[in-house]
């Protein structure tokens, strides 16, 4: 932090994200590469933290490349159909060798972060069982996959007892039948199970990819960082198309994203684990630094209420000290409230704009239009103008005037013509700040 007003600032932006997650429920899964990781350690403290920070949290971990290793030093050989592993007894015993191996090393590491900052004199419990009933695939194009399975049931009431007792719920893809066999799973079936059958609040995976970026000439013209569920299967349609080229891991966890998007989880988040702290940043900053695909629209419009004078005051406050809006206390939003409207994303106002409506004339005020600095040049400030205009419509205005020192030419490149302050109606020419000196603009709607 360059000075104490950096941190401040810092604090408070994370604030509200402490509150949001506070008991909500979060599948984090991993493969078994992020335990080789030099950093790994981190890693394993910041899901401690997450979980100090109320939230309940179920991990599920791989182990693709210690079981590739193992099977190599043993001399067998993977055979997969149709991208399925076919799991022999001599295959399935490595893999619980592995599981066990694994476990083991992961509790180690969340033991580790609890004796350092910043989670030194914390205690947090792992807790794990036979949470997963899981039932053999079966035979694929005549081949029988033997120990390879898939989740049957989940023991959803077992978790949520552990989650609810503030401990950490440690999975691994293993499964076991009604008689006593064990079959091989992968963490993404366990992941997508587990968090759909909790309703989790949001499914996490961390994937080796550098980023999540992507090369198109297709027409879908936006960002990844963010897809709704609609737009990301319109996207992965595409890929199989051949009109965009995504990394075949993203791909993957695309397609399970979702997956769990249409059984009931609202936000799966893809990150690349090779970015230090990637999901701390990933949840506590706005602009993340993975793709989120959620169930329905991130943007939301609507008319403000009592409880937004905080968010409100925070997007103009800056801009009245600019001199770019006229001062507005905490006292007048109150009382204006019910003129404003607001824009949401993903939960927070990132947008404003009022509408006074001058009584016994058919002529309106748009004040008050205000964007956060990350949102700008989006099209953030058309979308608000529009709601305006329809909502002046629906009032029996046909006249829109604005006043500004700083925005002339976006206001001209939208149809407002000059006009002089005698042009005013009335009650609003005896309350014109001359000083200010603010031009006057005004159009038909």
């Amino acid at each position: 932090m360059q000075s104490n007003n950096d941190f401040v600032a810092w604090f408070r932006s994370i604030v509200p994200y402490v509150n949001e997650f506070r008991g909500k429920t979060f599948v984090v899964v991993f493969d078994g590469e992020i335990i080789l990781d030099k950093c790994s350690a981190e890693f394993f403290r910041d899901l401690n933290l997450l979980v100090n920070l109320g939230v309940k949290l179920v991990v599920v971990h791989g182990i693709y490349p210690q079981i590739r290793t193992k099977i190599k030093e043993a001399n067998l050989y993977l055979k997969y159909i149709k991208g399925q592993c076919v799991t022999d007894a001599a295959i399935l015993k490595l893999i619980k060798e592995t599981v066990g191996q694994i476990r083991i090393e992961i509790e180690a590491l969340l033991s580790m972060g609890l004796s350092k900052p910043p989670m030194a004199n914390s205690t947090i419990c792992i807790a794990n069982g036979n949470y997963i009933t899981a039932r053999p695939i079966g035979i694929v194009n005549g081949v029988d996959l033997m120990f390879t399975g898939e989740v049957r049931k989940i023991d959803m009431s077992a978790i949520r007892d552990r989650l609810d007792q503030g401990e950490m719920v440690l999975l691994s893809p293993l499964g076991y039948s009604r008689i006593g066999e064990v079959f091989s799973l992968t963490p993404e079936n366990v992941a997508i199970e587990v968090a759909t059958s909790l309703k989790a609040d949001k499914l996490i995976f961390l994937m080796d990819t550098p980023n999540i970026g992507r090369k198109s000439h297709g027409e879908l013209n936006k960002s990844l960082n963010e897809l709704t569920l609609s737009e990301a299967r319109i996207l992965l349609s595409n890929l199989e198309n051949k009109d965009f080229r995504l990394s075949k891991e993203t791909k993957k966890y695309l397609s399970c994203a979702i997956q769990a998007c249409v059984g009931g989880v609202d936000r799966i988040h893809l990150i690349s684990r090779l970015i230090d702290g990637a999901m701390l940043q990933e949840l506590f900053t706005h602009k993340g630094v993975g793709c989120m695909i959620s169930r329905g629209s991130l943007w939301t419009f609507r008319s403000a209420e009592i409880d937004d004078v905080g968010g409100i005051l925070q997007l103009i406050e800056p801009l009245g000290n600019e001199g770019v809006l006229a001062g507005r206390d905490r006292k007048l939003i109150e009382i204006e409230i019910d003129q404003f409207l607001v824009l949401e994303h993903d939960n927070m106002i990132i947008g404003c704009a009022a509408l006074n409506h001058f009584l016994g004339t058919n002529i309106g005020e748009l004040t008050c239009l205000a964007i956060h600095s990350d949102y700008r040049n989006k099209g953030c400030g058309d979308s608000l103008f529009r709601h305006i205009k329809m909502r002046a419509k629906r009032l029996g205005i046909k006249k829109l005037i604005v006043l500004t020192t700083k925005a002339s030419h976006w206001f001209t490149e939208r149809g407002f013509n000059e006009i002089s302050v005698e042009d005013l109606p009335k009650i609003k020419q005896g309350k014109y700040n001359y000083k200010r000196r603010s031009k006057i603009f005004i159009r038909n709607i």
